[in-house]
């Protein structure tokens, strides 16, 4: 780096790459992710994807965006950037929304062409002026013709070409944030270890990139990010729906049953799927089934026949699913059912974020139809709820429901590898050879927490049938006496209240004295966190109570919320959750911080709507 070059030091740092669908945004930001993690940053991402299918190129409809915060003590995306890297007008007119005041734009100067000014409806010919952006503040970079240059020898045409310009992009900011090239050459050869010519190619341009911001922008201060001690161990880049396979890949080896995944396509939950099916070599069978309703149903002939059973879906197939789970419940089979929140209702908006099924989970089947409801905090905490999923359901004999979302199952976190003795050993409740010589019959239960034992089909002696039809509580048999139907229905309710004393107490961060209680649940962890932390850090005293198990909720969990005079509960619907306890408190005045607008909280704006109520009291 040049000697005049001015180095700027911060705790932590936001980048968002955005441009055309096609343009390579995702796997930028996902590489710039990769390397920020071997340096030692903690990250958190948010893929930004839009609605339409490739929309036409250069339009504003068609922007896709990738914003990475990197750096020490980071929970959540950033509400804004540091810096931008805009690949056509259309991503900077789209996104300079989300960057910081005297924030960096890398922006293609080649761009500025007027076919490509008209498409992203500017008024003039120069969107530098026509935005207001100081001039100071951005890089215009020929990357175009960059990138022809340092291929001109590659042999590959244009089109080929173009789709090498996302690495010049990286290149620029690796230079910019002092981040080793070798580190992205790295994941580029592993990327394209069959293609050595297009790994070849894209090192160069990468190189390129770096070489043009060292050598022509010495003048723009470049960034050196704090990093922090880390726990010796194996530490990877990590999203929400990987981490969930690897966390169903645990809880089979720590089970000893094989895993079985039946599954239809869905957005943003099918990666679960392609993961899991890569993983034959660890038993794994993933099944890509013709409807979510076959999916639900395979997994329950799965459960029936002794393996760890799950389907993964998103809240339309959680709807279609409802009657295949509720058949899970009343033959009190174990089962996961994983479902990726997204915008709703109906189709409603696949590819964004919210937190609104959750009472479909909670309720969303006909007749009394009890089973735990589980949500993951964080990108790599999906992997610990869905191992805690298959325990519960294995070990308690029932469904149960893991909520994750949309930003938290495409976004990514640093995350150490876990040791195998982190997670202990799920026990299955099969029948013994004792009670089937004694008189087994299919719901006959353990009296400590009311689980019924499980028969693998092939048992000798414990030939049995389980169904949707009610049994009777003794013999088993097919019943429809009225009393026996009570006595059953308030035996699933209890056996899934009494998994309340199997989970962990809720433990309450922050300032634990404070008079303001801030509760959230799921994958809005991150951006509850920094709130409670700015706040406090500002001597607004606030405790923080985030829920990861909804029901049954932790044992302590409504006394703990009754310490607090000002209760507020900030989540991404109308306020599902708030009402959910409101029915279980009814003392208690719960207030609200809501937002439904397919994108995941920002820190601010959850400061503000504390600081609102705080005010308003």
């Amino acid at each position: 780096m040049l000697p005049n070059t001015d180095v700027i030091t911060k705790e932590s740092v936001v980048v968002r790459f955005s441009g055309d669908s096609g343009d390579g945004m995702q796997l930028a930001g996902n590489i710039f992710s990769n390397v920020s993690a071997g340096e030692g940053n903690t990250i958190s991402t948010f893929p930004d994807y839009p609605a339409e299918i490739r929309a036409p190129q250069g339009s504003l409809s068609g922007v896709s965006g990738f914003q990475v915060h990197i750096g020490r003590g980071v929970h959540t995306p950033g509400d804004a950037a540091d810096v931008l890297v805009a690949m056509n007008p259309a991503a900077l007119k789209t996104n300079l929304r989300y960057l910081k005041k005297g924030g960096i734009i890398i922006c293609d100067s080649d761009t500025f062409r007027p076919a490509d000014l008209k498409k992203a409806e500017y008024a003039t010919d120069d969107p530098v002026s026509e935005l207001g952006i100081n001039p100071d503040h951005i890089m215009l970079v020929p990357m175009t013709t960059i990138l022809k240059s340092a291929l001109a020898d590659s042999g590959m045409d244009q089109k080929a070409m173009m789709k090498c310009k996302n690495m010049l992009a990286l290149g620029i900011v690796c230079w910019l944030f002092d981040r080793p090239v070798e580190g992205v050459l790295h994941k580029l050869k592993a990327k394209f270890a069959k293609k050595p010519a297009i790994y070849e190619a894209n090192a160069k341009v990468v190189q390129a990139g770096w070489d043009y911001g060292h050598n022509t922008h010495a003048s723009m201060p470049t960034y050196r990010i704090e990093t922090e001690a880390a726990r010796p161990g194996i530490y990877t880049d990590v999203n929400g729906n990987t981490a969930t396979a690897w966390g169903l890949i645990m809880a089979s080896e720590k089970s000893g049953l094989p895993l079985f995944l039946g599954s239809y396509p869905i957005t943003p939950a099918t990666d679960i799927l392609h993961e899991l099916a890569k993983r034959k070599d660890l038993g794994v069978k993933a099944c890509q089934m013709e409807d979510e309703i076959a999916g639900v149903c395979s997994a329950i002939g799965a459960s029936y026949a002794g393996n760890l059973a799950v389907t993964s879906t998103s809240g339309p197939g959680l709807a279609l699913k409802s009657e295949g789970i509720g058949l899970a419940v009343m033959a009190e089979l174990p089962l996961v059912v994983i479902d990726v929140q997204r915008g709703g209702p109906s189709t409603g908006l696949p590819t964004k974020t919210e937190q609104t099924d959750l009472m479909q989970a909670l309720y969303g089947r006909n007749g009394e139809s009890p089973l735990c409801v589980v949500a993951a905090a964080s990108p790599t905490d999906c992997f610990t709820m869905a191992f805690e999923a298959a325990r519960i359901a294995i070990e308690h004999m029932t469904p149960v429901i893991l909520l994750t979302d949309a930003f938290i199952a495409n976004g990514s976190s640093a995350w150490r590898v876990p040791e195998e003795e982190d997670y202990p050993a799920i026990k299955a409740p099969f029948v013994s050879r004792e009670m089937i010589d004694g008189g087994w019959t299919p719901y006959m239960r353990n009296e400590e927490n009311l689980v019924r034992y499980w028969a693998i089909p092939g048992t000798d002696g414990a030939m049995h049938r389980v169904g949707g039809l009610e049994k009777d509580a003794t013999t088993s048999v097919i019943s429809t006496d009225g009393a026996n139907h009570e006595k059953m229905v308030m035996t699933r309710r209890q056996k899934v209240a009494d998994i309340a004393s199997d989970i962990p107490l809720l433990s309450v961060q922050g300032n634990v004295d404070a008079d303001t209680l801030l509760i959230g649940w799921g994958g809005t962890y991150g951006h509850m966190l920094t709130a409670c932390e700015e706040l406090n850090k500002n001597g607004i005293p606030v405790a923080l109570a985030q829920f990861r198990y909804i029901n049954p909720l932790p044992a302590n969990a409504l006394d703990e919320i009754r310490r607090y005079k000002n209760v507020i509960v900030a989540e991404l619907n109308t306020g599902m959750f708030a009402d959910y306890l409101q029915q279980k408190l009814p003392g208690v005045e719960i207030r609200r911080i809501n937002k439904i607008e397919g994108q995941p909280f920002m820190v601010s704006e959850i400061v503000e709507g504390v600081l609102k109520h705080i005010n308003n009291k």
